[in-house]
């Protein structure tokens, strides 16, 4: 007997396949696909588009303004659903599928799903070349979505109907793998969107995508149990990994159980709340002095679902004790074998369980002593957060960490903050005291300007009774504003809090520190010869925001800022607070790094900035170690 089937195009088929797939984790099930962001152009509108107006119903439709930035929503949206819903992307061709690169490059690095469907060239090639196709003399199969190849954990060409079906679950499978998941690509040339095939109906039954929690292998958890045993002075470095396990109540009852201090890498922060008396804050380049001092004398670090980059590492120069190994609790071996570590396979929540379990049987605790150490380190740290934090006059001009504390004064633990790039990070992560497992949403593996507006939405979307804070500095702002029209359009009630210094302040920092003499990274009226004449350019961005529709309160003291903040955070439409800080050619306020971080100096110079900055690059360098 013939299974039934259903004549439709192929976009429709598409549509219907999505809208019926679910993930479930712990027992808790929902959609994996929630909605679509789409721009349409040719090589969309007449298939996906018209799909999306045919199955209104099932599949909710989100109008976005740049390619880019509908990524960066859908990506915010996906790491507050803990990696269990997303949306889908669909794009015309040529520039609009170009435009999802960013976007997918920065999904993929920070193991965040998303589902891309740009449009492509003609499979039947009626006509060679179409309008925005790319010729490429040796090679007929290749479009400018091939562009997606590097950047996309799993990407197909759909150039014939029947084709879709198993493209599609390859994709699902790859969305819900918590080990590979990232950007999925499948490019759809027009054509095809269009044509008609007849379905297997089981193609639109409902599925689930079970996500797992694969335990720890025995061996490789008794080998765990005694390298913690062994070791004096033990750190755990809390990565991304486990907010998106959800393991934060195993890690505080691993370090309540054993005493063990807890640090965290800009994916991880939050892991634990800043008042636990195990956690140490943030580590690395942008870390505390507290976490940094730990983990130059730990013997002893276990990793925790991070992937090391060179910020947490400090390039390499961080764990300074000779002798010093690591035990790496990772979902993804790749990661658990990272600086010559002993990999424990797992998943966070599970690993850390087990791993808490073993220790209890041993009544295993670090000594007095250390906790008294990292406890008084602690203290003394917070004592400089207040200091940054603190206003003695209400009626000046706020530095940066003072707007920080005037927000940090004003949230609780419902509110989510967003940030990417610039010189926010690195206060952030030293200063801002988090309070709930999501509060923190930093994207700093790929640290994108122009992610935070973007993705202010998808987290919205995600968590609609949350205050959710989009914090830009003017440079991001510049690189992609347009996003705030969505949220005037689609009712989405983000509050954006606005820095103005003038220029790119963290790049000129660096700028100067390694010779280059701030060159390129002011807003500024510049010369002949590339200087600038201190007087910045006459532009308004609040009056910019205001342009795009959304209700913008001016700031120009800390008086001023506290009210306006209080005003933003009770407010129910899309409402930006603008405040003028310090010009980018000043200190933020904030403590400076704490560990190093390698960004090549110029090996020969003329300028004495270039000549002195080598000498101090080359000091660093010599300290750098490889773990093996």
């Amino acid at each position: 007997m013939t299974p039934p089937t259903t004549r439709l195009t192929v976009a429709q088929a598409l549509v219907r396949f999505l809208a019926a797939q679910y993930t479930e984790r712990d027992g808790v099930r929902q959609r994996l696909i929630s909605a679509t962001w789409g721009i349409f152009g040719h090589g969309n509108v007449a298939g996906l588009g018209q799909a999306l107006v045919e199955y209104a119903d099932d599949m909710p439709y989100h109008q976005g303004r740049n390619e880019q930035s509908m990524v960066h929503a859908a990506v915010g949206y996906a790491r507050q659903s803990n990696r269990l819903s997303t949306h889908a992307v669909t794009t015309s061709i040529g520039p609009g599928a170009t435009n999802l690169v960013t976007g997918a490059a920065l999904a993929t690095i920070n193991h965040l799903p998303v589902l891309l469907l740009p449009g492509d060239i003609f499979a039947t090639r009626p006509a060679d070349p179409v309008l925005q196709q790319l010729e490429v003399p040796y090679a007929g199969d290749l479009s400018v979505n091939d562009c997606l190849r590097p950047v996309s954990r799993y990407f197909d060409r759909v150039t014939r109907p029947e084709a879709l079906i198993p493209a599609a679950l390859q994709a699902m499978r790859v969305l819900t793998d918590p080990v590979e998941t990232g950007a999925v690509t499948l490019a759809l040339p027009q054509d095809v969107q269009a044509e008609a095939y007849d379905w297997p109906e089981e193609f639109f039954a409902e599925r689930t995508w079970v996500v797992r929690r694969p335990g720890a292998d025995p061996t490789e958890l008794a080998e765990a149990v005694t390298a913690i045993r062994s070791a004096r002075r033990p750190l755990v470095i809390a990565g991304g990994g486990v907010h998106h396990s959800r393991a934060e109540e195993a890690l505080a009852e691993f370090a309540a159980a054993t005493g063990i201090p807890v640090a965290s890498t800009q994916a991880g922060k939050g892991s634990l709340r800043w008042d636990h008396p195990q956690d140490v804050g943030g580590v690395g380049h942008t870390g505390t002095a507290t976490a940094n001092e730990l983990a130059r004398q730990a013997d002893l670090v276990i990793g925790v679902g991070t992937r090391y980059t060179d910020f947490t590492t400090a390039s390499g120069t961080l764990f300074e004790t000779p002798g010093v190994r690591f035990l790496n609790l990772n979902i993804a071996p790749v990661d658990g074998h990272k600086l010559g570590g002993q990999p424990l396979v797992a998943d966070a929540s599970s690993g850390l369980a087990e791993l808490t379990a073993a220790l209890r049987m041993h009544d295993h605790q670090v000594t007095e002593a250390y906790v008294t150490e990292y406890t008084e380190d602690k203290q003394r740290w917070e004592y400089r957060v207040d200091a940054c934090y603190e206003a003695d006059e209400i009626d000046v001009r706020p530095t940066q960490p003072q707007v920080l504390g005037a927000l940090d004064a004003l949230v609780d633990e419902s509110d989510v903050i967003i940030n990417a790039a610039g010189s926010l990070p690195g206060d952030l992560h030293k200063l801002w005291r988090a309070r709930s497992r999501d509060q923190y949403h930093l994207e700093y593996g790929y640290s994108c300007m122009g992610y935070e507006i973007p993705a202010a939405i998808g987290v919205k979307m995600a968590a609609p009774d949350r205050n959710v804070w989009a914090l830009v500095g003017d440079g991001t702002y510049l690189m992609m504003p347009t996003e705030i029209v969505t949220a005037v359009q689609e009712g989405v009630a983000i509050k954006m809090l606005l820095i103005q210094n003038h220029g790119y302040a963290s790049i000129g920092g660096l700028s100067e520190s390694v010779g280059g003499e701030r060159f390129g990274t002011a807003y500024r009226y510049q010369s002949d010869d590339g200087t600038y004449t201190g007087a910045p350019l006459p532009v308004d961005l609040a009056a910019n925001a205001a342009s795009l529709g959304m209700r913008v309160l001016r700031a120009k003291t800390v008086g001023d800022l506290r009210e306006a903040l209080a005003q933003a955070r009770a407010a129910d439409t899309p409402t930006c607070v603008y405040v003028e800080t310090e010009t980018a050619d000043t200190v933020s306020g904030a403590p400076p790094a704490q560990a190093w971080w390698d960004v090549p100096v110029a090996e020969t110079a003329t300028r004495p900035s270039a000549v002195k900055a080598r000498e101090l690059y080359d000091r660093h360098v010599s300290t750098r170690r490889r773990h093996l």
